[in-house]
């Protein structure tokens, strides 16, 4: 069977996702601001202690995990605590996808600073995790479901942080639980940057409400 989605949030608890999601975004410009920062010792130290005392207030009531997946109140599917994705995860972009008409999908994406992996570029390892991403994204807009088996990369050119890049995604062909899906970064003028191929499997105890067999 699929894994079963909680039905959408209650309104009130919808106005504290938002919230949250507003907390995140904060925490993703603070985390920027501690990477660039360049004030002086005696301001880090008081920032520190002022940090400390937001981290307690926050841990005052904790859950066992981040956001689950679920149904939003438009009816889509969402993963609000997904590390590319997530809405309310401080960790994600957090990335938007389109899914295409033609088919695929497709994501405007601009790299931080606290994606630096070489001085001025950013971490393939996180170009790999956007990548690895969309081409999920890719299956599930073909109407399947599948996890990643395989993901190869060819790095073409050094992806710079600050510098609006292109993510696309679409299947190539299926043969029964596998899909094989290709993917790219690329500059908005189409010049590649990053490319991706995966190969994706649909679990057996998915199978049967998925592939129909």
């Amino acid at each position: 069977m699929m894994p079963d989605l909680a039905p959408p949030q209650e309104s009130d608890g919808e106005a504290r996702l938002a919230a949250l999601a507003v907390l995140a975004q904060h925490a993703r410009d603070l985390t920027d601001a501690v990477a660039l920062t360049d004030v002086p010792e005696r301001e880090l130290r008081a920032v520190t202690a002022e940090l400390a005392a937001l981290t307690d207030r926050l841990g005052a009531a904790r859950r066992t995990a981040p956001a689950q997946p679920d149904i939003g109140p438009d009816g889509r599917f969402r993963h609000l605590g997904n590390a590319v994705v997530g809405d309310t995860n401080p960790h994600a972009l957090p990335l938007v996808i389109e899914r295409r008409p033609e088919g695929g999908v497709r994501a405007g994406i601009t790299f931080r600073p606290v994606h630096e992996g070489p001085p001025g570029l950013v971490h393939g390892g996180v170009s790999a995790m956007i990548l690895d991403h969309l081409l999920g994204e890719a299956v599930a807009a073909s109407g399947r479901a599948a996890m990643t088996g395989t993901l190869s990369l060819r790095y073409r050119k050094p992806i710079p942080y600050g510098t609006p890049v292109v993510g696309t995604a679409a299947v190539g062909r299926t043969e029964g639980r596998k899909t094989w899906v290709d993917g790219m970064i690329a500059l908005p003028d189409g010049t590649p940057l990053v490319e991706a191929t995966g190969l994706f499997i649909t679990p057996s105890q998915w199978a049967e409400v998925v592939l129909g067999g």
